[in-house]
């Protein structure tokens, strides 16, 4: 490749042309981090080594220092009162750098490098950049559980095996490993759109709603769109309120809203505060609906917290333990479903099916509540004007409520032109 040109500023050096962001620690990861930066650079990809330390000097010359890192969190590192409170801060100017240069077109690609704290760091700048920027991961944590640095983007974790910790005949493998894996994912084209691409609509599924969602999928893709259909486990549904927030999406059918519940009663599979917010602050059509908030998700019975004692649970598997939601649960999920979208910027249609939510909430299933449902549909009808919101006297999983749910999304956003 050509060379480098920079542009200089006050404090540092930013390289004009997309590269490679490395963020590492360059106090305590310095060396391992100029490893991986001199293998790129070889191979003729641009390099930005970015340092986020705080301890102590940097063991190599960074491109973009601590201080400006620091500095864009509105501190600096030497005021830091402890460890943690440098992580923090670091995390947080380092996400703002990677989205600012991002959006000034400097991004190629974003790999970091480090244990607790560097994961820490690096995956926050990872997760401020949209879908498809090439993110890799060298973490002392990848091999246990990853969420909280993966969240809703497409991040590789490659575990380090040992510590990041001089360069030995193991680390060499992995460091280069993730320099060949960047190097690849750079320099290769991505999948570019094709003039026969569909517009996207978004839809939310549990398996106690997947009848319903498989019907509706077919009426809409008949229709000529494509259906990405999001697994409402937490991260699911994150995942798609971040590609809702990114532009990706056309329309939402968000039948199965049942991580608000989670939020609500504190289960594990918790899609966070946010969830239902963007397809109203993006103001695109979405149709919404009640499925699975019957239930609160476990893992095994032990998992269920002792406050829960005499709560009627169900076993749905030897992973996965349900806990029925009660009806001042589901009053207070109404108002906050209610809540939501009458802030929404877009049209809204909310369908409630009258006669169950899941597969399980149903005569005969353990979880009917009759009084629970109407709890939770009373509230969501309350706090939204009365053209939003159609009650039908159909279980979820009904044919005709997936051909509804359907066929008021395809109407709404043909009258958007979204189609």
């Amino acid at each position: 490749m050509a060379g480098v040109a920079t542009i200089v500023t006050a404090r540092t050096v930013v390289k004009s042309s997309p590269s490679v962001l490395i963020f590492a620690t360059l106090d305590t990861k310095g060396h391992e981090a100029g490893f991986v930066r001199d293998l790129l650079a070889g191979w003729g990809v641009r390099v930005t080594l970015v340092d986020v330390g705080a301890l102590r000097p940097p063991a190599v010359p960074p491109d973009v220092s601590r201080e400006e890192i620091f500095a864009l969190a509105g501190t600096s590192p030497d005021a830091m009162a402890d460890r943690g409170e440098a992580v923090t801060y670091a995390a947080e100017g380092a996400a703002r750098f990677a989205r600012e240069a991002h959006a000034r077109g400097e991004v190629a690609g974003v790999l970091g490098l480090g244990g607790s704290a560097g994961t820490t760091i690096g995956t926050a700048a990872m997760q401020a950049l949209p879908l498809g920027v090439p993110k890799v991961m060298v973490s002392t944590l990848a091999s246990g559980a990853v969420r909280q640095f993966v969240g809703d983007k497409d991040i590789f974790m490659l575990n380090s095996v040992v510590d990041i910790l001089g360069i030995n005949r193991v680390s060499r493998e992995v460091l280069s490993a993730a320099a060949r894996a960047m190097a690849g994912l750079v320099t290769h084209p991505r999948p570019q759109a094709q003039a026969d691409d569909k517009p996207i609509v978004a839809a939310t599924m549990f398996g106690v709603t997947t009848a319903c969602v498989e019907r509706a999928r077919e009426t809409l893709q008949r229709a000529g769109y494509e259906v990405l259909i999001f697994h409402a486990t937490g991260n699911g549904g994150q995942a798609m309120e971040s590609l809702i927030r990114d532009g990706h999406i056309a329309g939402v059918l968000d039948i199965t809203t049942t991580e608000l519940a989670d939020e609500e009663v504190g289960g594990f599979l918790s899609a966070g505060p946010e969830r239902l917010t963007a397809a109203g602050a993006a103001g695109i059509p979405q149709v919404v609906s009640t499925g699975a908030l019957d239930m609160v998700n476990f893992y095994g019975p032990h998992t269920v917290p002792s406050r829960f004692d005499g709560r009627l649970l169900h076993r749905h598997n030897a992973h996965v333990t349900l806990m029925r939601t009660t009806p001042e649960e589901n009053r207070a999920i109404g108002r906050q479903i209610a809540g939501k979208l009458a802030s929404a910027t877009g049209p809204v249609a909310v369908l409630l099916p009258a006669r169950g939510v899941s597969a399980i909430d149903k005569a005969g299933q353990p979880f009917d509540d009759p009084m629970a449902r109407a709890a939770l549909h009373d509230a969501i009808r309350a706090g939204l004007p009365a053209g939003t919101v159609e009650e039908l006297d159909l279980h979820i999983n009904d044919p005709a409520f997936a051909d509804a749910a359907a066929e008021k999304l395809l109407e709404m956003m043909q009258v958007r032109g979204a189609g």
